[in-house]
């Protein structure tokens, strides 16, 4: 019951599944979930929450253990800043953290316990660096992936398309989204890597519009100090990319204020 419950997390699980897969009985079943319920507490690693009415049950909802949240995004932080990581133009070389399951799943798993009381119908991001990002946070939060794309693709059907301007270099650029990829009027959260003026971030919220879409929250990786104000009106990150100097070769990272505070 614990790997079937912590593989799927935030689906609703009834009493009567377990009962006649393990041929149970649901006192038993009963007794059983509260023994797991009280070892995930014990560990930190989350807690088993009864949903009440006839759809209702058990689910498996993932938590962060405080402490040690800021002690990896510390140690994220530290590793980013090695100078062989800066690239021309002042980017920072991520791949193999982005492409680290172990990385990323912890990743999208403190980025979730952020959002995860808004409880978002979908996560979305465009095609890019973020998307493993986005993966591992809708895994956390028990809902799908829809991705955006820069290029329209005939195989998704009929699309929306918009113009949006990029905050960075200003340049105009277009994304994408498939009409069969979401349900009006359902929650979107929006994840991506790495945010500077929230040009994209931006892009992908009037894209949702055209949906008639609510957003839940923009959630990122990183996000630059520099501008201060952004073109979104509110955001989460784990970490703050304070300066990048390329004559200096030197990288200045620090955790989120509320990653700090926690």
């Amino acid at each position: 019951m614990t790997r079937i419950m912590c593989s799927h997390p935030c689906q609703i699980f009834n009493l009567n599944q377990f009962s006649e897969l393990f041929n149970s009985g649901k006192s038993t079943i009963c007794e059983d979930i509260a023994i797991i319920r009280d070892t995930l507490l014990a560990l930190r690693l989350g807690d088993l929450e009864s949903v009440a009415g006839a759809g209702g049950g058990v689910r498996f909802v993932p938590r962060v253990d405080k402490r040690n949240t800021e002690e990896y995004i510390s140690e994220l932080c530290k590793s980013l800043s090695d100078p062989d990581r800066i690239l021309p133009g002042g980017y920072i070389y991520m791949n193999d953290i982005l492409h680290n399951p172990q990385q990323i799943y912890k990743i999208g798993e403190i980025l979730a316990s952020r959002f995860m009381d808004v409880r978002p119908d979908f996560v979305i991001t465009v095609e890019t660096k973020g998307t493993p990002v986005a993966i591992m946070t809708a895994f956390s939060l028990g809902c799908p992936v829809v991705v955006a794309g820069r290029n329209g693709n005939v195989t998704e059907g009929p699309l929306v398309s918009i113009n949006y301007v990029t905050a960075s270099s200003r340049r105009i650029q277009t994304m994408s989204l498939s009409k069969r990829a979401v349900k009006e009027g359902s929650r979107a959260l929006i994840i991506d890597d790495f945010m500077k003026g929230g040009g994209t971030a931006r892009g992908m919220a009037q894209l949702l519009k055209e949906f008639n879409v609510d957003i839940v929250g923009t959630g990122v990786v990183i996000a630059t100090r520099e501008p201060q104000v952004k073109l979104v009106s509110s955001y989460t990150s784990l970490i703050m990319l304070e300066q990048v100097d390329e004559s200096e070769r030197k990288i200045e990272l620090s955790p989120a204020d509320w990653i700090k505070s926690i």
